[in-house]
């Protein structure tokens, strides 16, 4: 019998979470809740759902979830969540899980003593060629990490932007990290994966460059350095930008056998790698290399997008999948917590140091 899931907060984000779940055999949303009764049954209504309720102590009381997907604003999600624990229900909850680290800590928690499964909404962490890369490091094929580059690029012009720029009292305004705060575990927990100092050195500048960002820091630079458990130094450079153009998000690992290069726009995954060619045929070969392994990454593209697997929510979709498997087979969680909890730390030191006015200002 497939689990029962209720889905809290029905913005743009809810229909992602419901349209995954669709695709599922081993589950169904037989309810959703936001404070605004009418948002609620507008999202009932696009996707033919039983019920809608506004209040999510009534929906919990009478619908006896499994599972909750909260997709609320990040202030609502310790609340929300505990609450749902306490109910009995395994949990799923858009990033981040929590305002601070503290917060996250104290829902694992919790959903460990409760026994109940957990995980967080990271669309990008299991992109196809996030996926790979995970793949190739295990076997050892790119080597060690010696560095990585993150970057992420937010147009504000975009579909959320506007919203958040005309409404003074959007909810992204007040978070602690403001756009950041809402913007960071996408750039950062494609670093944490591999730089597992759970005290790295942390140093954070942001400022504003653009005009049209009203009273909103729109880039953001992050220098990470943290020791890895062969005691070898590991770094990592974060960026988050707002102007630059075309916007990207892309992960650069720099290994001891290679350099990966991950578009996360495109979904492929392409390599460097020393050249076995002699003096400058060896020069005259890259760009054929590189040509080659981005028709071999588009053709491979071609076949997923004939599978209807190519689209822009496909590593949120096998998230979700793995995530059901664990609840129903009993298996480990899809993302591991310390993983969170780490990036959640990181999360943490940046938007402290981002929030003292001479940080803010370089």
């Amino acid at each position: 019998m497939p689990l029962r899931v209720a889905i809290v907060g029905c913005g743009k984000t809810a229909d992602m979470h419901v349209q995954g779940i669709q695709r599922l055999a081993t589950a169904r949303v037989i309810a959703v809740c936001d404070r605004e009764p009418l948002m609620a049954e507008q999202l009932a209504v696009r996707y033919r759902l039983p019920k809608s309720y506004s209040d999510f102590d009534k929906l919990l009381a009478i619908e006896k979830p499994d599972v909750v997907h909260i997709a609320t604003p990040p202030q609502s999600h310790f609340s929300l969540a505990m609450q749902a624990l306490d109910s009995g229900c395994h949990l799923l909850v858009e990033k981040p899980l929590g305002l601070d680290a503290n917060e996250a800590a104290r829902v694992i928690a919790q959903s460990e003593r409760r026994s109940r499964k957990l995980t967080v909404g990271y669309t990008y962490y299991f992109d196809s060629a996030a996926r790979m890369l995970r793949t190739l490091v295990a076997q050892g094929a790119v080597g060690e990490p010696v560095h990585l580059e993150s970057f992420f690029g937010y147009n504000l012009k975009g579909a959320f932007g506007p919203s958040i720029l005309a409404d003074q009292n959007h909810w992204v305004r007040k978070l602690p990290g403001k756009l950041f705060h809402n913007l960071l575990d996408h750039l950062l927990n494609q670093v944490t994966e591999f730089l597992t100092d759970e005290k790295p050195l942390v140093q954070a500048h942001s400022w504003q460059n653009a005009a049209y960002s009203g009273d909103l820091p729109d880039e953001l630079r992050v220098t990470i350095v943290g020791r890895q458990k062969s005691g070898n130094l590991i770094s990592a450079y974060a960026t988050l930008s707002a102007g630059v153009r075309p916007v990207q998000h892309f992960l650069r690992f720099y290994g001891t056998k290679s350099t990966a290069y991950l578009d996360f726009d495109s979904s492929t995954i392409t390599f460097d790698r020393p050249s076995t060619l002699p003096g400058v045929l060896s020069r005259l070969e890259s760009p054929f290399v590189q040509g080659w392994q981005y028709i071999r990454e588009g053709g491979k593209n071609a076949f997923r997008f004939a599978r209807s697997d190519y689209h822009f929510f496909s590593g949120f979709h096998y998230l979700l999948a793995q995530f059901y498997d664990s609840i129903v087979n009993d298996e480990p969680v899809p993302i591991p917590y310390c993983e969170i909890l780490r990036t959640a730390r990181v999360v943490d030191e940046v938007v402290r140091q981002i929030g003292s006015p001479q940080m803010a200002n370089q």
